[in-house]
């Protein structure tokens, strides 16, 4: 999910004179009508509550001057889409039909039971934020979220930034400060913003927040190394 918006957006700023796109068709791709066809999963559904709602349509505003970008989401569960990856990371180990019926994580679990969100990004600051619901599924201690769910969200959400900022990324540390517990089912804003780019490493820093920013939930700072894609990876 994270290289696909990353890459969606590199090649948007492409096609509108920006840096030179690395791969044209696969620039073709990603905008074509095969793309209409699936459900974007960052948009609104019933399981959203009044906050994320809220939050969502706040954001879609200040999309409109195009100081921010809204970052579509799919599952991306189809042949094409492996086939793409198998092209930008050249590894031998790497077997498509091996992960044919793979799905993104954070949108493998029904609607509403699990990881709610959408993010957006803004190139001038070098920010993305995430507004993120969780759903019962992601439980911990009962009646709150569990730490690996909202861990995966900020690695989600820095990740992002990161792969924007240097293209094909992976962690290499993500440290995390748990300061409250977040409730089952309500909303939280993870902010992230890219701190420093060192060569092939980008420091990413965030922290997530009520929806009414009151609460601070955690921090985290994060280290991505840009990937070689000459270089096997396993």
């Amino acid at each position: 999910m994270l290289r696909s918006w990353a890459a969606r957006l590199r090649m948007f700023k492409a096609a509108r004179g920006g840096a030179p796109a690395g791969n044209p068709i696969l620039a073709q791709r990603l905008f074509s009508s095969e793309e209409a066809i699936q459900k974007d999963l960052s948009l609104p559904n019933p399981s959203w509550n009044k906050e994320l709602r809220l939050l969502f349509e706040q954001f879609m505003k200040k999309c409109e001057d195009g100081s921010w970008t809204h970052m579509p989401s799919y599952d991306y569960k189809n042949a094409q889409r492996n086939r793409d990856i198998k092209t930008l990371i050249h590894d031998a180990k790497l077997e498509v039909k091996r992960f044919s019926q793979a799905q993104y994580f954070t949108r493998s679990y029904k609607e509403g039971m699990g990881f709610e969100f959408v993010m957006f990004y803004n190139d001038a600051e070098k920010r993305t934020v995430c507004i993120f619901q969780g759903g019962p599924s992601l439980q911990g201690v009962p009646g709150f979220l569990h730490g690996g769910a909202i861990s995966t969200m900020i690695d989600a959400t820095v990740g992002t930034s990161a792969m924007i900022a240097l293209g094909f990324v992976m962690t290499a540390n993500l440290n995390i400060n748990f300061k409250r517990p977040i409730p089952i089912g309500s909303v939280v804003v993870i902010n992230s913003q890219v701190d420093k780019i060192e060569g092939r490493k980008v420091f990413v820093s965030c922290d997530v927040r009520s929806a009414d920013e009151n609460t601070l939930h955690s921090d985290a700072t994060s280290l991505f190394i840009k990937l070689e894609p000459e270089k096997s990876l396993t």
